[in-house]
């Protein structure tokens, strides 16, 4: 008999027996699943590779033998014992067609992130199986469909920004809320209401529904996030005091672009973490509330748009930290608040579109001392500009308005200057010579002015100035072959820019300054019109003030990365003569040139053909001999307008190797000859291009009917009538003025026929001259 709590040797021996077989069972079982897990990830690859057969990311190092260990294969997350997946980061690998089936098979999954690919399609029922995830990530793809996740309890993190994800979200919150941190569901088509769908987040401290349809009124517990985004949306209602009462986090508020209405509460001082108040683009009355004062936290307040009373409270100045001041578009009308020139604190002022009127000279606004960004345009400010400025401006911006007088030389002193834009006034004077020391300058802005004079050889100092707009003034002189020297190295600038922009502070008027910047009507900035939208533009600015530009342009004969730097240089509207200098083709980031509607004269340097040109136009000049072949290098040109000048000699053939022109004007060249080729590019253009060009041989097919781009089959019947009535009348005003001079010529003929002059003499032999040149051209 053994005694209680002794175990006999055979028992003990059974248990020890019946341990190592449950030990067995447990390794079985966990190498078994390890394996399984392999094999998913297998069928994954596969599945990945026969969506994308060409270019693949990271998983295509995904071995299929087993010499290397799952846990190796990069992008894959084990426990740290290595027996189980637990995560698959596969952000930014080139993947694309819909979402894999069958993560569900990886039972112990709990991180997950596809982000920034092309996955498409909508997102299948598989992934609400997968209960142990608590990190997804899909962002910045083109996943379409409605949203159900009604079976991901222990979700921590959701991003689903930046894809087309459409209808109402309830049908997954709240059954979502039970973990869940963070919810970004920004840029996408959501709609339906917003006010109770995460009263039961009990853990929430992000949201971000920025850029969706979402519509009636907000939800009013945000206070107990860290960070709520509701910007560009459809939402509407009253911001109401007991929404702010309690204990608040807020570190981050952004109402803006929506349809908010009525005066916004005082009680937002509850929020003491407060770094953004973002109310921009609403329908907010009333006086701004004094109490934001006590916000000590506070760095970016952005208020335009809405319709303030013009009342700035003084309590605002104690805001130590602030530095983003946006009250633009408040129509606040009369002269410009006293109390904006003693926020020296501020580096960031945006007070454009107010209705403002009188000088700037009481409000010392352009001497605060830390100011860095300064926008007044689309005001109606008068009087001279002052010459007292701050050192520390990087962007002035002060177009649009009735400023008159020169442009004072202080100006030039501003060595942080970036962008100068003091385009559409009533400047005279001169440019100063001054300028030539902004070596930090990028943006020149001075069109539609009345400024005369030459444009300074010391602009061409000028070595990050890519963007150069002076047209439409009354500028004379010549393209001095130093200004050619501009733009040729804004890599300083750019490196200055990339250290210290603040991205989460400069937000504000960056749409309406790249929409007046970038010329929208010229190639190849309209690829950025193309995609522009409030929703893309801080972060093309972003890009832009970086050097990562987005202008896809293409060096002769070359192709170029597509965030290649692209300038241009605009001349056009002013009285600008003489001749192109050849050293023009030290302009290499140069793809926009217009010098159209001067006077410029001489022959067109060759050296032209050297440049990225995507955009030339050099219309309404005085240009004159052979027009290069070397334009036939531009590979990348889109826009040649080469109209009512003097060029002369055989038409250059090269012209029909520019495959990517889409706009051609050779018109009014009276003495270009030659054959225009009837196969390639030039053949796509309409008569139009080649009017008043009577040597220039010209397709038979554009005296035909039927179409005279052999690419398509239809013809604009209207169009040709219109061609041919215009032709018709080109041809009356002709023969009319040949009549005419020979009635003069007559006439001045019998009178002469008394006199007997030198100068008489000299006038019957151009009479004479004049007819002989006639009658060859009409034979």
């Amino acid at each position: 008999m053994v005694s209680p709590g002794i175990m006999a040797d055979g028992d003990s021996n059974s248990l020890l027996s019946l341990v190592s077989f449950l030990l067995f069972i447990l390794i079985t079982a966990t190498a078994v699943t390890g394996d399984s897990d392999r094999e998913v990830l297998l069928s994954f690859k596969s599945y990945l590779q026969s969506w994308n057969p060409t270019e693949r990311g990271k998983y295509n190092e995904w071995e299929t033998t087993e010499k290397q260990g799952v846990c190796q294969w990069p992008g894959i997350i084990c426990t740290p014992e290595g027996s189980r997946i637990i995560g698959i980061n596969l952000r930014d690998s080139t993947i694309s067609g819909p979402l894999f089936g069958n993560f569900s098979a990886l039972t112990q999954l709990a991180f997950l992130d596809l982000s920034n690919n092309t996955i498409g399609g909508s997102i299948p029922d598989d992934l609400n199986r997968c209960h142990n995830l608590k990190h997804l990530n899909l962002s910045l793809n083109i996943i379409e469909g409605e949203l159900s996740f009604s079976g991901l309890s222990n979700l921590e993190v959701l991003d689903l920004s930046v894809n087309r994800i459409e209808g109402d979200v309830h049908s997954s919150f709240p059954l979502l809320c039970n973990s869940l941190i963070v919810a970004n569901l920004s840029t996408n088509n959501f709609s339906g209401r917003i006010d109770d769908i995460f009263n039961e987040c009990r853990y929430l401290k992000y949201v971000d529904l920025r850029y969706n349809g979402f519509s009636g009124e907000i939800w009013s517990d945000f206070r107990r996030l860290v960070k709520f985004s509701v910007s560009r949306n459809r939402l509407s209602g009253n911001i109401s005091a007991s929404m702010f009462r309690g204990n608040c986090t807020l570190q981050v508020l952004d109402l803006s672009g929506n349809g908010f209405a009525g005066e916004f509460p005082g009680q937002v001082s509850n929020c003491q973490n407060l770094n953004v108040l973002d109310l921009w683009g609403n329908n907010f009355t009333g006086n701004i509330p004094a109490e934001i004062g006590s916000i000590s936290s506070l760095r970016g307040l952005y208020f335009g748009k809405n319709e303030f009373s013009r009342d700035i409270p003084e309590t605002l100045l104690n805001l130590s930290n602030l530095v983003f001041l946006d009250l633009s578009r408040n129509n606040f009308g009369g002269e410009l608040q006293e109390i904006f020139g003693r926020f020296t604190q501020v580096e960031y002022l945006v007070l454009y579109g107010n209705s403002y009127v009188g000088g700037l000279y009481s409000s010392n606004i352009l001497t605060l001392p830390n100011l860095s960004r300064l926008d007044l345009s689309y005001n109606n400010f008068s009087g001279r500009l002052p010459s007292e400025i701050s050192q520390s401006l990087m962007f002035l911006v002060l177009a649009y308005n009735n400023f008159s007088g020169d442009i004072p030389r202080e100006y030039g002193n501003m060595p942080r200057l970036q962008a100068l834009d003091l385009s559409f006034n009533r400047l005279t004077g001169s440019i100063p010579s001054s300028f030539g020391k902004l070596t930090s300058l990028l943006w020149l802005m001075l069109a539609n002015n009345s400024l005369s004079g030459e444009i300074p050889r010391e602009i061409g100092n000028c070595t990050s100035l890519l963007w150069f707009n002076v047209a439409n003034n009354q500028l004379s002189g010549g393209f001095h072959p130093e200004l050619t020297k501009m733009g040729s190295n804004p890599l300083p600038t750019f490196e200055v820019n990339r250290r210290t922009m603040d991205n989460t502070i400069s937000r504000s008027g960056e749409c309406l300054v790249m929409r007046r910047w970038i010329p929208a009507e010229f190639p190849p900035f309209k690829f950025v019109y193309a995609t522009f939208t409030n929703k893309s533009c801080r972060t093309l600015w972003n890009h832009v003030l970086k050097g990562k530009c987005i202008f896809p342009v293409c060096p002769a004969g070359s192709i170029v990365d597509p965030l290649d730097i692209s300038g241009y240089l605009q001349l056009s509207g002013n009285k600008l003569s003489g001749e192109v200098p050849a050293n023009i083709s030290q302009m290499k980031k140069l793809s926009m040139l217009h010098l159209g509607f001067n006077e410029f004269e001489g022959k067109l340097p060759i050296e032209i053909g050297l440049l990225p040109l995507v955009f030339l136009n050099l219309t309404r000049n005085k240009f004159s001999g052979q027009i290069p072949q070397e334009i036939g290098n531009l590979s990348s040109l889109q826009n040649l307008d080469l109209s009512y000048n003097n060029f002369s000699g055989n038409f250059p053939t090269s012209l029909n190797d520019l495959s990517e022109m889409s706009k051609f004007n050779i018109s009014y060249n009276p003495f270009i000859s030659g054959v225009v080729p009837s196969r390639g590019q030039l053949a796509t253009f309409e008569k139009d291009s080649f009017l008043g060009n009577p040597l220039l041989q010209l397709p038979s097919f554009f005296n035909q009917s039927g179409n005279n781009n052999t690419s398509s089959g239809e013809r604009d019947n209207g169009r040709e009538e219109d061609e041919d009535d215009g032709a018709a009348i080109d041809m009356l005003v002709f023969y009319w003025s040949t009549f005419s001079f020979y009635v003069v010529a007559l006439m001045g003929i019998l009178v002469l026929m008394y006199l007997d002059c030198p100068w008489c003499r000299a006038w019957l032999r151009l009479v004479d001259a004049f007819t002989v040149s006639m009658k060859s051209m009409l034979s």
